[in-house]
């Protein structure tokens, strides 16, 4: 297969302009004076021609040594861990090795090895292998160390945690659309999260999380960006309409090879639609843009969250997707998403809704009525933007704080009858904080901390 990451090919690729511009210089009729102004002419052009050769070249070529490494969410992320990662389409198995984290270097020696499941992978010019592993049976709240590959190919060791019991203190990052400014503006704001979380047990997408979801280069930046922090950290990945951009009503074709989410959804939406209990808290991933698009998607989904709410035996719940409830402006007005949810909520108390899609920042609760007139809502709805692509028009009543050109990033920690929520700019400057009390009987009560 010809690669387009080859050097001998550009350096083809180069000789080939080379010779049109000697080519000319050889035929073109006219004085020497002629000539010379001519040729020069065609050296700036064949710069130019050899940069735009250059620039088309995917900076993310797959290669032999693992890379997109990616720590999934699991259902059960106290004694189990999902991982992904990526090689070139030559390299056609990989392995992961696992064990409890130790400072011996010679115990690696004795780390437990599984084979991973390597499919292949060719979508228009990307030809690649991706690789997955689920590891259970493994203690909970213990840092484990791991590795990816296979022969002379592997990772560096990877430190991380596996959740702990019900009632033990939770923390996590949540990120609304990365979408643009993927490689250059956005890595600042993850990078700043994790600096001030390093202990998050997992890290939320809310949606758009590239612009282009079937372009590879854009889900490079993405890794790019994040780093060893995806390794780390379990991520729980919820779709946007950009993830089913220019695909009509499918998926991108990159969504399910590079991640390994729970299968518990509903038929035909599973691993962009699932839950997971991490601690206490019920996390629930819906995929709005499929509700905003089927109708038989709607129910399916309306179905199963109503299940998962009456069946919960979590102190908390948090529901992840990307079209808000509630938007910044009229003309960006999710009543579709409203209507089908927010009668669920309300009757099952859910505690914290995070979404994105507005590319803004924007919290209400105190402003929005709960189950019924006189009652006030104890959920709190959350839309958030981590990348630089912002909306500046405000409009309705339902916020209670709000922000535009501000990129922002999001930690949150539960513990008790508490959970703590703090907005940060891509500055580290603390935006927005407020605490959200359990009380029995009665609607969650929002104490303002900033």
């Amino acid at each position: 297969m010809i690669r387009i990451n080859s050097r001998k090919e550009k350096d083809y690729r180069h000789a080939d302009a080379f010779q049109i511009v000697a080519g000319w210089w050889r035929h073109q009729p006219g004085e020497p004076g002629y000539r010379h102004a001519g040729f020069i002419s065609l050296c700036v052009m064949f710069c130019m021609a050899v940069q735009a050769q250059t620039t088309a070249v995917n900076p993310f070529p797959p290669v032999p040594n693992p890379d997109r490494i990616v720590l999934n969410v699991t259902q059960d992320p106290s004694t189990s861990i999902a991982v992904n990662w990526r090689t070139c389409d030559t390299v056609r198995e990989g392995f992961l090795e696992i064990m409890p984290v130790t400072a011996d270097p010679r115990a690696v020696d004795k780390a437990l090895q599984k084979q991973a499941k390597s499919e292949a992978f060719q979508f228009e010019d990307i030809a690649a292998n991706y690789h997955s592993v689920t590891v259970s049976g493994l203690t909970p709240k213990t840092v484990y160390m791991y590795r990816v590959g296979q022969g002379a190919h592997w990772s560096e060791w990877f430190h991380t945690k596996t959740a702990g019991k019900s009632g033990d203190k939770l923390s996590f990052i949540y990120l609304g659309d990365v979408q643009a400014g993927i490689k250059t503006l956005w890595p600042r704001v993850i990078r700043d999260a994790y600096a001030r979380m390093p202990e998050a047990n997992l890290i939320l997408y809310a949606g758009d999380i590239v612009n282009r979801g079937n372009n590879d280069v854009e889900w490079g930046e993405l890794f790019y960006g994040g780093s060893f922090i995806h390794s780390t950290i379990p991520g729980m990945h919820s779709p946007g309409n950009h993830e089913y951009a220019r695909t009509g009503d499918t998926l991108s074709a990159f969504w399910r090879p590079q991640f390994s989410l729970p299968e518990n959804g509903p038929e035909g939406l599973k691993e962009s639609c699932y839950y997971t209990d991490v601690q206490g808290m019920r996390f629930i991933s819906i995929n709005s843009y499929r509700v905003e698009e089927s109708d038989e998607d709607l129910q399916k989904q309306k179905v199963w969250v109503d299940s998962l709410l009456r069946n919960n035996p979590n102190q908390w719940t948090a529901v992840l997707f990307h079209h808000p409830f509630y938007s910044i402006r009229p003309t960006r007005d999710n009543i579709r998403m409203r209507n089908t949810f927010k009668p669920l909520f309300d009757k099952y108390k859910v505690d914290i809704v995070l979404q994105g899609h507005d590319h803004a920042y924007a919290r209400g609760m105190q402003k929005i009525e709960g189950a019924t007139k006189n009652e006030r809502s104890g959920t709190v709805y959350v839309l958030s933007v981590s990348g630089p692509k912002m909306s500046s028009k405000f409009e309705g009543g339902w916020m209670d704080v709000s922000a535009t050109y501000t990129q922002l990033y999001q930690l949150i920690t539960v513990e008790g009858n508490t959970l703590q929520y703090k907005a940060y700019t891509a500055t580290g400057e603390l935006y927005d904080a407020f605490d959200l009390l359990k009380q029995k009987g009665k609607p969650n009560k929002m104490v303002e901390k900033k």
